[in-house]
């Protein structure tokens, strides 16, 4: 695997200029992907502006005044991803990292009382030895239940770092979602109806709104309405 990545090649997600210098930052492996995530060093320097090169961005994590789901984090190369949130200690900053309507990973400003939780798509269920069922969410986690109460597809509101579920956002009729990825990417649409396809290509969901995409582009954030801030859309 190659340790280096170019500006220009860099995934169309990330909010940086390609031409201003050569090389940018290849994000660590995790649970996030490249395309889907962007590395601690690129946020604080390309994004935040907290400082102008490398170095001054090792300096700001080795204070440890950096949190990533309220942990400390002090690796450059960390991946921050969808519904992370990010907070700057030192100024007491809260974002919470969303997607714009053109496809690019941004940072939202949240409260300090919306920074003690993130959203979690259920990604898959498992049976483990036990008999408890295991959750496994799209941002790495894992979560243990003594039953099962929870469909895939479903969001859970988790707060971090504990791990605590403090609700749930069924994927159902009037359920409010984020489409991730193609055409309408970035906005939220009501849920109409889900309908399964019982072949090998992905469910597809219908929304009020006039439009369907398959499922593995939708991501529930409410019942009727986002329980998460959204980014300002353009004037143009």
């Amino acid at each position: 695997m190659k340790k280096h990545l170019k500006r220009l090649p860099a995934p169309r997600s990330w909010s940086i200029q390609r031409k201003s210098a050569f090389w940018t930052t290849r994000p660590a492996p995790g649970p996030h992907s490249a395309e889907g995530s962007i590395p601690l060093r690129v946020i604080l320097r390309d994004m935040l502006h907290l400082c102008d090169n490398a170095r001054e961005a090792q300096s700001i994590l080795n204070a440890r005044g950096v949190l990533v789901d309220g942990r400390v984090v002090t690796n450059p190369k960390f991946a921050v991803g969808l519904m992370d949130v990010l907070t700057l200690a030192e100024g007491k900053v809260h974002y919470r990292m969303t997607i714009d309507s053109r496809g690019r990973l941004t940072l939202v400003p949240a409260e300090a009382a919306e920074s003690s939780w993130k959203l979690c798509r259920i990604e898959g269920k498992t049976t483990t030895r036990g008999g408890q069922t295991q959750l496994n969410l799209h941002d790495g986690r894992n979560i243990l239940l003594p039953k099962n109460q929870y469909k895939v597809g479903s969001t859970l509101k988790v707060r971090v770092p504990s791990q605590e579920i403090l609700g749930a956002f069924e994927l159902e009729a009037d359920a409010a979602s984020l489409i991730t990825g193609g055409q309408h990417v970035g906005e939220i649409a009501h849920v109409e109806e889900v309908h399964r396809t019982r072949n090998p290509r992905a469910n597809v969901v219908s929304f009020k709104e006039g439009f369907t995409t398959d499922i593995t582009k939708v991501f529930v954030v409410g019942r009727e309405a986002p329980e998460i801030r959204m980014p300002e859309a353009p004037a143009i």
